[in-house]
Formats: C-alpha cells, sequence, structure tokens
C-alpha cells in the first residue's frame, strides 16, 4: 500500500524537506505532494497563465484563483493532510488547508509548537492527531504501516 500525504503550511522553511527525508530514511511507501513552493511563481501564476493584471488587488485575485485549484485537486487525491504551523510566520494559508482537510473528510495530522497550544484548541480537535514537531509526524505515519 502507497499514501499520497498532502504536506500543507508555510513555504519559507525546510520542514517538508525533513518530513520527506526521514520517511524515505524508515522505506515508508509514501507520495508527498503539497502548495507550489516557489513563491515567486505562486505570486506570479495568474499573470503567467492569463496575463498582466491591472493592479495588485488583481494580480493576487488570479493567482490565488490558480493557487487554490492546485490545492484542492492535490488534496482531494491525498489520502492524509499534514500541517504544520511553524513559529516564525502567519499561517494563514495552513489554517485554511488543514480547515479544508477537515471539510473534506481528509485524515489530518496537525504539528504545532507549544506556544500555539492555545490558539489552535479549536482545530487540534478536529484534526485525528496533533504532535509538536516533525519527528513525532513521522512515527504516526510509520504507525500506519506498523
Amino acid at each position: 500500500m502507497r499514501l499520497t500525504v498532502y504536506l500543507a503550511g508555510e513555504i519559507h522553511s525546510s520542514w517538508r524537506d525533513e518530513i520527506k527525508e526521514k520517511a524515505a530514511a524508515l522505506k515508508l511507501p509514501i507520495d508527498f505532494v503539497g502548495p507550489q513552493e516557489n513563491h515567486d511563481r505562486s505570486d506570479n501564476i495568474g499573470e503567467e497563465i492569463i496575463g498582466e493584471q491591472p493592479g495588485a488587488f488583481y494580480k493576487d485575485w488570479a493567482a490565488s484563483s490558480f493557487n487554490n485549484l492546485r490545492t484542492e485537486v492535490l488534496m482531494q487525491k491525498a489520502d492524509l493532510v499534514i500541517a504544520l504551523f511553524g513559529e516564525k510566520y502567519k499561517q494563514w494559508n495552513t489554517a485554511m488547508d488543514a480547515s479544508a482537510a477537515v471539510a473534506l473528510g481528509k485524515p489530518l495530522i496537525l504539528i504545532r509548537p507549544e506556544q500555539h497550544i492555545h490558539a489552535l484548541k479549536e482545530l487540534s480537535r478536529k484534526a485525528n492527531a496533533t504532535v509538536e514537531n516533525c519527528d513525532q509526524a513521522i512515527k504516526a505515519l510509520k504507525y500506519i504501516f506498523d
């Protein structure tokens, strides 16, 4: 059995690489998908597809349409979602993706540091599992195959 796991969360750190490397080291049969990690491409994809927009609002509007399309397709094909709330960046997209996973009935592993316990208490209760770091998330993935 292979699983497809959608990695939702901020795109500014290497947490996805950490998850992928640890899963590979354990030889877990997992394919990983996620949002566009090239920040410039994510911001410019609307204009790349439909052309130059008349201002920043419309540029963001166009880009968000194609980013949402990509996220929805990949998340619907995923067997499980891991959503990471990091310590450094604002996490609006992570909250949106984690909520979408819950709405789609996708199993959700929520990674959130201890200082976000209170802020994420409701979302944490909706997740199938809540952990504090990537190592714990990998152990949860490994347990599926044990």
